[in-house]
């Protein structure tokens, strides 16, 4: 029995050391090697703010500061802290309803978990965030957090400059965790193309919290906070004088203006209209304003200067001349004997200018923009001898146009830029089931840059520059130096390459182009462009404008279209402006052309100009017709294909066959 009760003892003696093993086990393992626990303890006692940077300023070519920072103010919630709070009171202040409110707290506590800091009110109204400040303590859960945001002081450059968002999900997720719930990054414009750039680093400041939960110092003396590092700055090569002055000459407009400087391919200035205030993307009423930015059916929002898909018209000219100066197929004593009507083909194509002997030489043609004349050298350059076939002769031209930059992205540092279309055979194959020859894309307009050629303003200022430098040119980009930039920066090295496509075209082949040129400005279809002092050299476009409603095609008011550099001898800015459904380009685009080369260059206007500026910016040209339509440019057609979105029906009648009454900008294309 003894031994029995001896053995009984034992086991109970085994079983206690045995639980208390396990006790001490585990005690072991929740408090040095599980964190779980201190993380909690730690979580409770002390609160991580975050200290977010302030995003890269972003300057002009004169060290003016174009995109600044300024301070507002997050409202941030810890959801597992929030106790006792008068939620009729904060939602009052915030604005919002109770079910708003559990809404933002429920999906705070989706996102981050009870015991992380989520986002509940960004950018809080300066009032709004002045009574919070007072009264924080009643609300324990929720803090303030500083939140640099972006200001725009001069208003201007909305499409180019960019605006920042709010992280989502897909930006978060493709980040691989870099960027949080709340995190903002770039979304268009440089503020996208350089985020990693400006964006700079997050800092976290660990902060005390007594049993009231009120904030009551540094935790350990801060050894465990990190400091917030600031983006870094872009100096640009925009010209903001230059880039405001564009903008308001085309107010009122749908268009683009883009102006280069071909010695080094930086961007002065790159205006779209209708455009936006950027600052209405920047504070409190972002989200509002953005809704209202993408449902406007004006698009303002649309960069026209490198989405907008445009036929060139006339400004093709000087290429055209200078690919077949090139092959041998004219020379400058070239002439076509012009009344008004090309006939080399079985369809007559009108030209715009009847007095005869405009077309007595290449100088004359290109300076009267003679249709006849260029539609005979695109049927040269097609039925080329030396290829003896049109499918050979169409090729060799499109790697013409393509040296030009046309037909594909130039590659600017901006997001989003489309490649505009030069025809090739296999677009012709597709259209005329591979029944077609030199008279085909000389009766659809090629030689005068129209049929299936389209074409941004970007690269048609691009190419002003390739003409202006005889030859070659440098990528279109407006980041010039980035702020401490290393060895290991490498987004800026592409921008130095000087791209020789041309210069095997001799000089004075150029020179014969240029001259003709400048005789546009001097005595011929721009003579409204003409700065004495100055000589430019330009070309004039009126783009027909063609659309698809209802299976039917109908014809629109031209494009006023111009191209431009100056001066002859030195050209530093080379421009190109499209105005919608404006007429002919020596009317509109030219004047606007030539105030901004004489602002540039001389940086000041005289009383006169400054009168015409005031002038051109007080017309209004937009289109009445188009003002509910949006468009997207079709390439396989060759012109603009528009979608209704709104007023349908007075559109419509409009544009019915046999209704009472046609606008004459309406009319039905025979």
């Amino acid at each position: 029995m003894a031994t029995f009760n001896h053995s009984r003892t034992n086991i109970i003696r085994y079983i206690l050391i045995s639980v208390f093993i396990i006790i001490l086990v585990q005690l072991f393992n929740l408090q040095v090697l599980s964190g779980k626990y201190r993380r909690d303890a730690f979580n409770n006692a002390v609160f991580p703010k975050v200290k977010y940077p302030g995003r890269g300023i972003i300057f002009d070519r004169n060290g003016k500061a174009i995109l600044n920072n300024a301070i507002l103010y997050d409202l941030v919630v810890t959801p597992k802290e929030v106790r006792a709070v008068d939620t009729t009171e904060l939602c009052a202040l915030l604005g919002i309803d109770v079910a708003e409110f559990n809404k933002r707290l429920r999906d705070a506590r989706i996102r981050n978990g009870g015991y992380r800091p989520s986002l509940f009110a960004p950018l809080l109204p300066e009032a709004v965030h002045v009574r919070l400040d007072e009264n924080i303590w009643k609300y324990p859960g929720f803090t303030l957090v500083e939140r640099p945001v972006r200001v725009y002081p001069y208003n201007a450059g909305a499409h180019l400059l960019g605006y920042i968002g709010e992280a989502d999900s897909a930006i978060i997720k493709r980040s691989g965790g870099f960027y949080r719930i709340g995190d903002y990054v770039g979304r268009s414009g440089l503020e996208s193309t350089y985020e990693n750039v400006l964006m700079g680093q997050r800092g976290v400041e660990y902060l005390l919290k007594d049993n009231l939960n009120r904030l009551v110092g540094s935790y350990e003396n801060g050894s465990y906070d990190t400091a917030a590092v600031a983006g870094r700055n872009l100096h640009t090569c925009l010209d903001i004088e230059l880039q405001m002055l564009a903008e308001k000459l085309l107010r009122g407009k749908v268009g683009a203006v883009v102006a280069l400087d071909p010695k080094t391919g930086g961007v002065l200035a790159m205006a779209s209209s209708p455009d936006f205030n950027p600052n209405d993307l920047a504070g409190p009423s972002r989200q509002k304003n953005y809704s209202r930015l993408v449902l406007d059916v004006a698009s303002p929002m649309l960069n026209r200067a490198i989405k907008g898909q445009y036929p060139p018209g006339s400004t093709y000219k000087p290429m055209g001349a200078l690919i077949a100066l090139e092959e041998g197929l004219i020379t400058s004593a070239s002439s076509y004997d012009c009344h008004g009507t090309y006939y080399g083909c079985n369809r007559p194509l009108n030209c715009t200018e009847k007095q005869s002997g405009h077309a007595a030489n290449l100088r004359l043609a290109i300076a009267w923009s003679c249709n006849s004349f260029f539609s005979d050298v695109i049927k040269k350059t097609i039925d080329n001898p030396a290829y003896n076939d049109p499918r050979k002769g169409l090729t060799a031209w499109k790697a013409y146009m393509s040296a030009f930059g046309m037909g594909h992205r130039t590659g600017i540092d901006l997001p989003s830029e489309d490649g505009g279309n030069v025809p090739d055979t296999g677009q012709y194959d597709k259209a005329y089931r591979g029944l077609w020859n030199s008279c085909t894309m000389t009766g659809g307009g090629l030689g005068i840059g129209q049929d299936k050629m389209l074409a941004t303003p970007l690269q048609m200022a691009n190419a002003m520059c390739l003409i202006a430098n005889k030859g070659f040119y440098f990528t279109p980009h407006l980041v010039n130096r980035i702020e401490a930039e290393n060895s290991n920066d490498t987004l800026l090295k592409k921008y130095r390459v000087k791209h020789e496509v041309l210069t095997h075209i001799a000089p004075d082949v150029y020179d014969v182009v240029t001259a003709g040129m400048q005789d546009v400005v001097e005595k011929g279809t721009a003579k409204t462009a003409r700065i004495p002092g100055i000589n430019i050299c330009a070309k004039t476009g009126t783009a027909q404008n063609m659309i698809l409603l209802d299976g039917k095609r109908y014809e629109l008011k031209e494009n006023s279209t111009f191209v431009c550099f100056a001066p002859r001898e030195d050209p530093k800015i080379a421009i190109a402006v499209v105005v919608e459904n404006a007429g002919a380009g020596g009317t509109w685009a030219g004047p606007i052309a030539s105030l901004l080369v004489e602002k540039y260059l001389r940086d000041t206007l005289s009383g006169e100009r400054v009168r015409k500026v005031e002038e051109i910016a007080a017309t209004d040209l937009m289109p009445t017709h188009l003002a509910r339509v949006q468009y997207k440019a079709d390439s396989t057609r060759g012109f603009e294909w528009f979608k209704i979105t709104r007023d349908s029906s007075y559109i419509r009648n409009y544009l019915k066959p046999g209704a009472p009454f046609v606008p004459p900008v309406l009319r039905k294309k025979r």
